[in-house]
């Protein structure tokens, strides 16, 4: 006899089954048949723990968006130097996308259709490296460099911009050209050439700061 979900339950299961196809094809590329089929339910049932795709669809965003990265116990175990945070903060996003890329693929196909959520992507997972990188540039540059604003700004832009590449060429793409250079490789390499782009030389990071995996 096979077990008969509960409402929760069916709830969830059709949260994962929209989660991958709505990240794999967005919400214009998926229909709410091809969802129902996906965990052997008529679109009526579906339609009885979602009013309609687009709140399907937000109910998978609201999910990933609301998912807050925390980086107190990084802190706690890297050290407070900004170099050695800042390698420990990018060591649990990335281990956190390697194990779902489908984060990764929603958020992306969110800021493509212009949803809402993509601010809370930011607030959420985002926002604490910028933040970061910002507080920590303010402590580092000289009060007399020229554009200070600016640059601190557009640094932490920029790292986040090649984490979020690094991610989606090691996650994303069905042909890595950097085959020979795994994601954990890859990162640490990125934040040793940021570090440097802003004076920080790499042989300033810690061994407990090194990416692995």
């Amino acid at each position: 006899m096979s077990h008969r979900l509960s409402g929760p339950e069916r709830r969830e299961s059709i949260l994962s089954a929209a989660q991958g196809l709505f990240a794999s094809k967005g919400l214009h590329g998926v229909s709410v048949d091809e969802i129902a089929r996906a965990v052997n339910v008529s679109p009526a049932i579906l339609y009885r723990h979602f009013d309609s795709k687009q709140a399907l669809y937000n109910a998978v965003l609201e999910k990933f968006s609301c998912q807050r990265q925390s980086y107190v116990d990084t802190i706690v175990n890297h050290g407070t130097r900004f170099e050695d945070a800042l390698a420990g903060m990018t060591q649990v996003y990335i281990d956190n996308i390697a194990e779902n890329p489908d984060i990764l693929r929603i958020e992306l196909q969110s800021l493509l259709e212009g949803n809402p959520a993509t601010l809370a992507f930011f607030q959420n997972r985002w926002k604490s490296f910028t933040d970061y990188i910002e507080f920590g540039l303010n402590e580092h540059l000289p009060y007399d460099v020229p554009n200070r604003e600016k640059i601190i700004l557009s640094a932490g832009l920029m790292f986040q911009g090649m984490v979020r590449e690094a991610l989606i060429q090691k996650c994303l793409q069905p042909q890595d050209r950097l085959v020979d250079l795994s994601l954990y490789e890859l990162s640490h390499e990125l934040v040793t050439l940021f570090l440097r782009s802003i004076g920080i030389n790499k042989t300033q990071l810690s061994r407990k700061a090194t990416i692995s995996g």
